[in-house]
């Protein structure tokens, strides 16, 4: 009929007579009559402050001396959310509607309460403290709550809230309350970037098939009005890419390509940067890198070269012939009223001659040889 029960210094115990709240056993020995009920005594580790029992909610609604002398009472409403630390240090985020108890006595529980409906985004030092979870030994729970965002310096973020833009967020670390709405944050790069647009085939005028890779860069001019205007900005600059250049191919013939190669980025910068202006986006420049030609118009090219440059080639040749045709006929005029001028001739003849020989053995003198290889009329 009498019981003993001891509750350490670090314990609290829950007294049930008849598996009804009696009241809460503090640190000793306590004698308890029982009598004719049946008594039982739950003991808590204060060290886990958090009191997790089906009493909850009857010592809240009504034991409050209790609640007010033993717990630290959290009751938050839909449009509250708590920052739970224990001994000052953040260890969880309670979501909206929570109620909960925990001990006193062993560790400093405090919430801090914060009104969600007065701003969807946390404080600074708020967010540098639950991006800073990892160097700590204890992780935060309820971390699933808050959207945390790093923009790098070359970038910007996207708000979403509810399917809708919000604002254009700067380089530096964000975070925002997730409850009782919807939150995402698109990463957006403002350098410049490229794109290819490569294996397009495309008839010219005149219904020679050309393959052709174009090489753009791009930037954004105004992030706002782009993903306003459109879902999917890099997407739709590939199509306008694809549009402008099979524009600048399909109205000219092979042979205005092949003149004027800068013809095809000319037209598709003209075309596509007039569109995307009024879209946020900045086209910064195009090129043409390949133009390929089907097989058999390639040998076709190649014979029309080779023709061209052989018909240039015969009219070189007999530029050249005539031209040294006529110096002969000088040279022989020159010769023919002068004497001495075609014994000179004669003497350059033989040192050519002479060049080429070995051994030659004179007979007669000099003037033997010269006379024995030309005679003079």
């Amino acid at each position: 009929m009498i019981k003993r029960v001891t509750v350490k210094k670090n314990e609290r115990g829950l007294l049930l007579r008849n598996g009804d709240f009696e009241r809460v056993l503090q640190p000793g020995t306590h004698w308890l009559f029982a009598g004719l009920d049946q008594l039982q005594v739950e003991l808590f580790a204060i060290g886990a402050p958090a009191f997790v029992h089906p009493l909850t909610d009857y010592l809240l609604a009504k034991e409050p001396a209790v609640v007010e002398a033993e717990f630290v009472r959290v009751e938050l409403n839909a449009n509250q959310v708590g920052l739970r630390s224990e001994n000052g240090v953040l260890v969880e985020l309670l979501p909206p509607d929570t109620r909960r108890l925990y001990w006193k006595g062993l560790v400093d529980v405090r919430v801090e309460v914060i009104d969600l409906a007065s701003s969807i985004e946390l404080s600074p030092a708020l967010t540098a403290r639950l991006l800073q979870t990892q160097l700590r030994p204890r992780s935060i729970t309820g971390l699933a709550g808050a959207l945390q965002v790093v923009v790098p310096e070359h970038g910007a973020g996207l708000l979403w809230v509810d399917g809708k833009v919000e604002r254009l967020l700067g380089a530096g670390s964000f975070a925002f309350w997730k409850f009782n709405r919807n939150v995402s944050v698109d990463l957006v790069d403002l350098r410049l970037q490229a794109v290819e647009v490569t294996g397009q085939e495309i008839l010219t005028r005149d219904k020679v098939a050309l393959r052709l890779n174009l090489s753009a860069t791009w930037r954004y001019s105004d992030v706002l009005s782009a993903y306003k205007a459109l879902a999917k900005p890099a997407e739709h600059l590939y199509r306008e890419l694809q549009f402008g250049l099979r524009a600048a191919v399909g109205t000219r013939s092979l042979d205005e390509l092949l003149e004027n190669k800068g013809v095809i980025d000319e037209v598709v910068t003209a075309q596509v940067k007039a569109k995307l202006a009024a879209l946020g986006l900045e086209l910064t420049s195009v090129g043409v890198k390949d133009i390929v030609l089907p097989g058999e118009m390639k040998t076709i090219l190649a014979q029309v070269v080779e023709a061209g440059k052989s018909a240039e080639a015969n009219v070189i040749r007999r530029r050249e012939e005539t031209a040294a045709t006529r110096s002969l006929l000088n040279t022989a005029k020159v010769m023919e009223d002068n004497p001495v001028a075609l014994r000179l001739k004669e003497l350059e003849t033989l040192e050519r001659v002479a060049e080429r020989i070995d051994k030659i053995s004179v007979f007669g003198g000099l003037d033997q040889v010269l006379n024995g290889l030309v005679k003079l009329r």
